[in-house]
């Protein structure tokens, strides 16, 4: 971790504003040469850190002068922050004096106009800007000694590094020794994995097509997870060694050596010779015309060159229905060697088989009573390891010869990584993935460790917790979320991350959770930086989770503070920072904190993420103007928050501003404007704040605004489409609530959404249109200038009768469309048109007949041959009441030469009581899996098996579910107490 934090502090202090130091400060101390000496030791210490990463995990004498460079590094990060934070502050004054708009003649226009409301900065007399220069002169000369003092510390540390003689080690040269493998296992020893075993095996004996060449089989999994016993039961299977006519086994683990893996297959008659040509000439030989079964076991190169020079010579001289068979705990490894239909990802074993292993080596050579003695102990400590087939057996060997109740119970209460057993063998594995981390992804992966157990991660929150801290600032040139999206893919390739959840428009993943062992070996090597307390309800009596005496805990070496189960009042007075003034993250989970006393908020002057969401805060403390350092502040679900202080305007630093669901907020604070950093505001859900404040147009770093509500006409206080037009930067998902009554639709755009081409989501809400306006938001519509690039796209509200915005028909690339309450409409647009639409969802229209147009087509009798809807998979449409037709194209015949949704996978129709029919073509949607109809009684009766006129039109859907109660019926009922009494018409798979 301090490599990370040293690689930072060396591109901080490289990138300093030092050109503008005050001339008094440079004639009393000489900054400049202080930070090139101080720059110079560090990257002299730089060299050899990762040799000392690795002595210190067994030498405290290197662990104690590692902290002490840790010290002085997050204190020199600090300080560096400062001195740039007063540069901020400078620009954020003169675009203060210069007015808003970037000039002064309209600010003095501005206040001609508003007189009640004059700007300061033109009141102040000339020599309080003298008094201003004077302090700012003080602040960089404080900054100036405390750069100078460190320096000088920085130095006795550099010449501590040449007493332990460091050496310079590539990464990864020097890591904890790997354990070679065998193809010898004792199935008497091994637990359940039968089906992945039947799986396997199914792959390695199939004779299809596809099978009969050479075939690649990659089993990835995280460390410990049992990816090698897997393939020790497979190839000393007795109907695979029948099979084969040679196996092999081989031990690859890192790195890569094509050489000596060749010379492994060959066997006994390998070549002396160390070319690798002559080396693969004699691998291909030995194997030739042969159907040959390979493990190579533990692979951890994802180089593709290397393995294409292995592969090669195998592929071309083996016998068909040979076999290979990778393990690996890199994804990026699994999709190198094998396509993705043959990988088999190693899931948990389940707690039965844990409990099984466990018990085999818990109770080995015991008596069968004994088990009845430990056996709730047991179960319970089984469930710590949380299906890990490693963690089972090292804590069942553990035991083995623990003859007390209270010598199990220890066991049980200790945390893991307490237990000298799980250290050596458990972490070991997990040791070595760590160390093929570089720097940066370690601390990214470390800081995982604040979070409680089970935690489920939202990619891009986690993403911008990693930049407040700085973990992402190590590629010049690159912008940091993009930076963080390569860590965290990286982290999910390499098994640190599970439960993997995907975006449901770009189908990236966007949540995912951590093995409960993976968290306990992050929190152990992280237990002297971070730290997890829980409070109890009982007198507000806190319990530390490390098992450490909490004083030896909470010191200055303290960087990351982590508050549980806080019950509902002011934040716990038990909890001192006295002695950990130096943390850089705080944040609380399932709390119920209602008041932050100020006094706490000043203690913590380094804090760079404060996460407070979930609680019941009434209001946040001004002091949190002070926190000069703050990058991230999270007030999520606070629902008695009503406003913020006016000092979040001096939080320069400030990148990312969550307030999401704070239900009572009413206003942002009109200094917003000050927030020059800030790049991601978060504000779904604060249904009571109906405006932003008319600085947020300054903010053209920023890249996240979640929803935005904007009115029509110029405004003195409230944001408008023409200060949305600056914010260039906007990315993702952007929601647009469009308020007040419009003197001019030109004014929509002003937004310039054409040129904000990251979106890929926009949500246009009409809801709060003035009445006597609301006829132009077809207009609205088009003059916005939807980006081009659109993948997806709601619009709510929209009041339209028989007409729908032209530009809509223009996007092309458009994937997902919502229509929600079109509540005055009666025809839908021409949506068949849309070649790009994978997704549709019509909400509470009132259209009576669903005919060609929604098609795209002019007439029923249309003849000519075309595409409609070509790449629509899911179709829905609800809360329809008036609709009575659906039609399709007169005429219409299997053999015709219009196609109509020829992808479609998936029809719900919910909520459309007046429907009777539906349209012929749904006969030829061949891959339509899924039919839902609900809530449509009289198409229930007409869709009815066998007996229904619409039947035919359905009847080679494999998936058919039909209900009288609509969606919204059956959860009414389910939260009032009621039950489904058999309404149900038909199921055509019911036993499925």
């Amino acid at each position: 971790m301090a490599d990370a934090l040293i690689s930072v502090l060396v591109e901080k202090l490289g990138s300093m504003a030092l050109e503008r130091i005050e001339e008094e400060v440079r004639l009393v101390l000489d900054v400049k040469k202080e930070i090139e000496e101080f720059t110079g030791n560090l990257e002299a210490i730089q060299a050899v850190l990762e040799d000392a990463e690795q002595r210190q995990v067994k030498d405290a004498s290197v662990r104690n002068w590692l902290d002490k460079l840790k010290e002085v590094s997050y204190k020199m990060v600090d300080v560096v922050d400062e001195w740039n934070s007063e540069s901020l502050k400078q620009q954020v004054e003169k675009q203060e004096r210069e007015g808003p708009e970037g000039g002064k003649a309209l600010a003095i226009q501005k206040q001609k106009k508003k007189k009640k409301k004059k700007k300061v900065w033109f009141s102040i007399p000339s020599h309080c800007f003298c008094l201003g220069q004077v302090s700012r002169v003080i602040i960089r000369r404080d900054i100036a000694l405390k750069i100078k003092d460190l320096n000088a510390r920085l130095s006795l540390i550099d010449k501590q590094r040449q007493t332990y003689k460091f050496q310079y080690l590539e990464r990864g040269v020097e890591q904890p020794e790997r354990q070679k493998t065998s193809s010898f296992v004792d199935i008497s020893k091994t637990f359940g994995r039968e089906n992945e075993k039947n799986s396997l095996i199914s792959k390695l004996l199939g004779e299809s097509q596809e099978e009969r060449g050479l075939l690649v089989i990659p089993i990835v999994g995280m460390g410990g997870m049992g990816k090698t016993t897997l393939a020790q039961l497979v190839y000393n299977d007795e109907n695979v060694k029948s099979h084969f006519e040679k196996r092999l086994w081989v031990c690859v683990s890192d790195p890569f050596d094509e050489i000596k893996i060749a010379k492994a297959i060959i066997g006994e008659d390998a070549p002396n010779s160390t070319e690798l040509d002559y080396c693969l000439q004699c691998m291909s030989e030995s194997i030739k015309g042969k159907r040959f079964f390979l493990v190579l076991d533990d692979i951890w190169t994802p180089d593709h060159r290397k393995w294409e020079q292995l592969e090669l010579p195998l592929m071309q001289n083996c016998a068909n229905g040979s076999r290979i068979v990778v393990t690996t705990r890199k994804q990026e490894v699994a999709t190198m060697v094998g396509t993705s239909t043959h990988i088999i990802h190693l899931e948990e074993l389940s707690e039965q088989y844990c409990l099984s292993l466990f018990n085999h080596h818990a109770y080995f050579g015991r008596g069968r009573d004994e088990s009845n003695v430990f056996g709730d102990i047991g179960m319970k400590i089984v469930k710590k390891c949380k299906g890990l087939p490693l963690a089972a057996k090292t804590l069942g060997s553990l035991l083995r010869n623990k003859k007390t109740r209270k010598e199990w119970q220890d066991v049980l209460d200790s945390k893991i990584w307490d237990i000298d057993e799980v250290e050596q063998q458990v972490f070991q594995p997990l040791l070595l993935s760590y160390y093929d981390l570089a720097s940066e992804i370690r601390s990214c992966l470390l800081y995982c460790a604040t979070f409680p157990k089970d935690y489920r991660f939202d990619k891009h929150n986690l993403i911008e917790l990693w930049m407040s801290q700085d973990y992402l600032n190590l590629r010049r040139n690159k912008e940091m979320k993009k930076v963080g999206h390569t860590v965290f893919d990286n982290l999910v390739l390499r098994s640190f991350f599970q439960d993997l959840e995907d975006d449901v428009i770009d189908k990236t993943t966007m949540h995912c959770k951590m093995h409960d062992i993976v968290h306990d070996f992050v929190q152990f090597l992280t237990k002297n930086e971070c730290f997890m307390m829980e409070a109890k309800d009982d007198n507000d009596e806190i319990e530390s989770v490390p098992a450490n005496n909490i004083v030896e805990q909470v010191n200055d070496k303290l960087r990351h503070f982590t508050l549980m189960f806080a019950p509902y009042g002011p934040f716990p007075s038990s909890v001192s920072f006295d002695h950990c003034k130096n943390l850089r993250s705080l944040a609380t989970f399932e709390s119920k904190i209602t008041v932050i006393d100020s006094n706490l908020v000043s203690q913590l002057k380094c804090l760079r993420t404060l996460n407070l969401s979930h609680n019941d805060l009434k209001e946040v403390p001004k002091e949190i103007g002070e926190l000069i350092h703050l990058r991230y502040l999270d007030l999520t679900k606070n629902h008695s928050l009503e406003e913020l202080p006016s000092t979040l305007g001096n939080l320069c630093n400030l990148q990312t501003l969550r307030l999401l669901s704070c239900h009572k907020l009413r206003k942002l604070p009109e200094t917003m404007g000050k927030l020059v950093s800030l790049k991601h505001l978060y504000i779904w859900g604060c249904s009571l704040l109906m405006h932003l404040p008319k600085g947020i147009g300054r903010l053209t770093s920023m890249q996240t605004l979640d929803e935005c509500p904007l009115y029509g006409s110029d405004s003195e206080e409230a944001c408008t489409f023409g200060d949305l037009g600056r914010l260039n930067q906007l990315q993702g998902r952007l929601k647009i609530k469009v308020l007040g009554d419009w003197m001019d639709d030109s004014e929509a755009e002003k937004a310039h959404l054409g040129k904000k081409k990251q979106l890929f989501h926009v949500e246009l809400d009409f809801a709060n249109l003035e009445s006597k306006r609301r006829k132009s938001n077809v207009e609205i519509v088009d003059v916005l200038q939807l980006p081009q690039h659109l993948e997806s796209l709601t619009i709510a509200w929209y009041e339209g009768v028989c007409t729908w915005p032209t530009s809509l028909m223009s996007l092309n690339s458009l994937r997902i469309l919502s229509l929600f309450r079109w509540t005055v409409c009666e025809i839908l647009p021409p949506l068949g048109k849309l070649n790009s639409l994978e997704e549709l969802k019509v909400y509470d229209t009132k259209v009576k007949k669903v005919g060609v147009e929604f098609l795209g087509i002019e007439s029923q009798t249309s003849s000519s041959s075309c595409i409609l809807f070509p790449k629509l998979k899911k179709l829905e449409l609800e809360q329809m009441p008036e609709w009575e037709e659906w039609e399709g194209v007169e005429g219409w015949k299997e053999d015709s030469n219009i196609s109509i949704m020829p992808c479609l996978s998936s029809l719900q129709i919910d909520s459309c009581h007046q429907l009777k029919t539906l349209p012929d073509f749904l006969r030829k949607t061949s891959l339509l899996q899924n039919l839902t109809i609900s809530g449509c009684r009289t198409l229930a009766e007409n869709c009815q098996e066998g007996s229904g006129k619409e039947w035919p039109k359905i009847s080679h859907v494999p998936n058919i579910e039909i209900e009288a109660q609509s969606w919204f019926e059956k959860a009414y009922a389910m939260y009032y107490g009621g039950h489904d009494d058999g309404d149900n018409v038909d199921n055509k798979d019911e036993d499925q």
